[in-house]
């Protein structure tokens, strides 16, 4: 069996040129996986895109596996600071405007940067254990559930952690399908406020719908 190929860096980077080199490689990365694919991305691509030399990227990466697991981490922490930055405001909103941000903020992140996210998640296997392009961050999924804690009495009865994962499961399938099967979608402002609003409708009629109080077949 193959061995799975190592993706932590091999050392971090503490003075600025060596942090200015690891940004280089990671940004040379990005742009070869847009430009050329996974499958044709190189250690020595990458290092001639980013101005150093071979020698210099095994110095900090062991490999391109690597390499392209920092391009994920970075992809996952820029879409994580679009969510927090949309959450931040919407303390003691209501249900609607709470869904409405959210959406938005993840159809944003998804705007960030449409062509790399989408050879990330056609192109990119897997990269290693725990590091996955999660498209739309795992924290999310914790500050709606905190959100919805806020708003208990008004929504009813629900199993919350089901009802943050149904919800943000939901918005992401969305956000990301729009991404990879309609990216015309995301140039035209009409188009995503016509998504933005669907999406929205759909998430609040869901948690404005009372729960069953008991599973179908089940004893009272």
């Amino acid at each position: 069996m193959a061995s799975r190929p190592v993706t932590n860096p091999r050392k971090n980077a503490s003075q600025a040129r060596s942090r200015a080199t690891v940004d280089a490689l990671v940004e040379a990365t990005a742009r070869i996986l847009v430009r050329d694919g996974f499958e044709r991305a190189s250690t020595n691509r990458i290092a001639a895109a980013a101005g150093v030399s071979v020698g210099s990227l095994y110095q900090y990466f062991p490999g391109k596996e690597a390499l392209v697991a920092a391009v994920i981490e970075r992809h996952n922490r820029d879409l994580m600071q679009v969510v927090q930055a949309a959450v931040a405001q919407i303390a003691g909103a209501s249900v609607e405007v709470m869904v409405r941000t959210l959406v938005a903020a993840a159809v944003a992140a998804h705007r960030l940067d449409p062509q790399l996210h989408r050879v990330l998640a056609e192109q990119t296997p897997r990269a290693g254990d725990g590091t996955e392009v999660l498209f739309f961050p795992r924290e999310a999924q914790g500050l709606f559930r905190a959100y919805l804690e806020e708003r208990r009495d008004e929504l009813g009865a629900f199993d919350l952690d089901l009802a943050a994962f149904v919800c943000v499961t939901s918005i992401e399938a969305l956000t990301h399908s729009a991404v990879i099967h309609r990216p015309a979608m995301l140039t035209d402002e009409v188009a995503v406020e016509a998504l933005v609003g669907e999406a929205t409708r759909l998430i609040t009629g869901y948690l404005r719908a009372s729960p069953p109080s008991a599973a179908p077949g089940s004893a009272p």
